[in-house]
């Protein structure tokens, strides 16, 4: 599994798991979007922020949590990889 995939994956399982109990992780894909959607409000995204920053190593600015960063899983991933190689 690629960093990409590995990210997305772990992503997948904190948003099921914590925002989307019983759901298929079929249902949950790449590039479904999660803030556009209604799947993550504002505190939820908070704590995708957070668990981002926590698990991949990262700090997130303030600026970098809206939509175009974390309304879908790929969205999601490429900004922790971008992130992750600034450094």
């Amino acid at each position: 599994m690629d960093q990409t995939q590995d990210i997305k994956e772990q992503v997948r399982q904190y948003i099921l798991a914590e925002f989307l109990p019983g759901e298929s992780p079929d249902n949950l894909k790449d590039d479904t979007a999660l803030r556009t959607s209604g799947v993550l409000d504002s505190m939820a995204t908070l704590q995708v922020v957070t668990f981002v920053e926590q698990h991949f190593g990262i700090e997130v600015e303030a600026h970098e949590a809206g939509v175009e960063n974390f309304d879908s899983l790929n969205s999601i991933a490429a900004f922790v990889i971008q992130k992750k190689g600034a450094h």
